[in-house]
């Protein structure tokens, strides 16, 4: 492959400004921007609230300039958005006053199948304390039944009453009402038409306003490209990736923040019960309730059933199914492993994995990843990085990428353009494929058939070429842990099919 294209990525971009951008996105997306600004981020983390639930309170009370009226932000805030130590204000309400309660919260749906009754979850809360305790209205999942019945906690507005149960005796919490967090009406296919009017550059610019990253702060398309290679498991199913980086780098606050279908694993320890299925509670795990689950300081987490785990993950890595004693499940969650590391280690040629915990030492559970982003490429945070200007919804980019993930027309795309050496090993192929579909979901919307592509070299530039670096990475780390098994390996030598690249050359 030429390289030649890629050094095009380490070219500081001139070419455009912040203003021509927000002009262009209040042409084209103007509805679904938000004016985003570091003393805003600050007023909106003091209240402890995700991206996507600021941008929905900026866009709901301010003006046409982005200001907003703090006040009346907060006021709403502490009324309908209330913290786990005013739970207790509500039990007064519902057990003494008997009166309703309204809020907006997380709620997950579960059933009892022996009483023949919906049950609901307050996670944020801890509610219920027992099994029972908490029951939803029939009424209630039939009017939200495509929202409510996901197999992830959803956002929105409960009302909730005290009430007798079916014997008359048992005192039990009613979910009577339901109004789902959903505040945009979410049109994937005017999302994927507009790409057409930005220019790659410009576009690497809008999806790092959306995620709250002021674009000027990246001196090259490279770094700007690496930031962006975080959202790969946003996008495209089952994407297993490995982070090393120095402190700082935005890890934890990307993976945390962005999305409402991911899950951060923020130390301490996990389970098999935890990650996959747990036989006493008869419920599944993470794998399948999210789009991903980053373990973030992965050297610090410690894991139960260390043997356990690493034969389940073995498996789930592999084709997405898992087995907990005699349960079968599947899953869609990419796994991406975070972690710190020292300047002196960051050296694709020496074993950078050694501070691993120990399960991911074996080679033949390395292998299942994917691909490696080098977190060193990325700038630490600072003021300079922070979003401001109008920009993309968070809330609106995250319901967009998640959508994006049921796409499948990109992966055909990407079958269609490459060719593939004979005797390629096939994790080697499925890694770089599936990693090449992620970015061309991120950069190329648009290109939902061969013939959309215009130039096949932005195609080897933004989505091939890194995906095989990424790819290489993983595969150099395997022949330096397992010289035996991988050491005179390689990547296979994937490149796009000629027919595709002379038709380039003839235009």
């Amino acid at each position: 492959m030429d390289n030649s294209y890629l050094s095009a990525l380490n070219v500081p971009e001139t070419n455009h400004t912040q203003a021509d951008i927000e002009e262009q996105l209040k042409r084209y997306f103007g509805d679904m921007l938000v004016y985003k600004s570091p003393s805003n981020s600050k007023f909106f983390s003091a209240l402890s609230l995700p991206s996507f639930m600021r941008d929905w309170l900026v866009m709901r009370f301010s003006d046409s300039e982005g200001h907003i009226d703090k006040e009346e932000v907060t006021s709403y805030v502490k009324r309908t958005i209330p913290k786990k130590e005013q739970w207790n204000d509500f039990q007064v309400e519902l057990l003494h006053n008997n009166q309703p309660v309204r809020f907006l919260t997380k709620v997950k749906i579960d059933f009892d199948t022996a009483n023949r009754q919906a049950l609901f979850s307050l996670p944020e809360f801890g509610v219920p304390q027992k099994k029972g305790e908490a029951v939803v209205e029939w009424h209630v999942i039939e009017k939200n039944r495509d929202y409510l019945l996901a197999p992830t906690e959803v956002w929105g507005i409960v009302e909730l009453l005290c009430d007798l149960d079916d014997s008359g005796k048992k005192t039990i919490i009613k979910l009577v009402d339901f109004t789902p967090f959903c505040p945009y009406t979410i049109d994937l296919e005017f999302y994927k038409e507009m790409r057409q009017y930005f220019s790659v550059g410009e576009w690497l610019d809008v999806l790092l306003s959306a995620i709250d990253y002021n674009p000027a702060g990246y001196v090259t398309k490279k770094q700007k490209l690496s930031m962006l290679s975080r959202l790969l498991p946003f996008v495209e199913k089952r994407i297993n990736l490995i982070e090393l980086a120095p402190k700082e780098t935005g890890k934890s606050y990307l993976f945390s923040q962005i999305s409402k279908y991911g899950w951060l694993v923020s130390g301490g320890s996990i389970s098999r019960a935890k990650m996959f299925y747990d036989i006493s509670k008869k419920t599944p795990g993470l794998a399948s309730r999210y789009d991903y689950v980053a373990f973030d300081e992965i050297q610090s987490i410690k894991f139960t059933d260390a043997m356990e785990m690493q034969g389940a993950l073995k498996g789930y890595l592999e084709s997405g199914e898992y087995r907990v004693g005699d349960y079968r499940g599947v899953g869609d969650a990419g796994l991406i492993l975070l972690g710190n590391i020292d300047t002196e280690k960051m050296n694709v040629d020496q074993n950078m994995f050694s501070d691993l915990p120990e399960i991911f030492h074996e080679s033949a559970l390395l292998d299942r990843f994917h691909g490696f982003i080098r977190g060193w490429d990325i700038p630490k945070m600072k003021e300079s990085l922070k979003a401001n200007g109008w920009a993309l919804n968070t809330e609106y980019f995250g319901e967009i990428i998640h959508m994006l993930r049921d796409e499948l027309v990109y992966r055909a795309v990407v079958d269609e353009l490459l060719e593939l050496p004979k005797n390629a090993a096939t994790r080697d192929t499925e890694a770089i494929k599936r990693i090449c579909t992620g970015f061309l979901k991120l950069i190329f919307p648009n290109v939902t058939d061969v013939s959309k592509l215009t130039d096949i070299n932005e195609f080897i530039t933004y989505c091939l070429e890194p995906a095989l670096e990424m790819r290489r990475v993983i595969k150099r780390q395997l022949g330096i842990i397992d010289y035996g098994e991988f050491g005179q390996s390689m990547i296979p030598n994937i490149k796009v099919k000629e027919e595709y690249l002379n038709a380039c050359k003839d235009l």
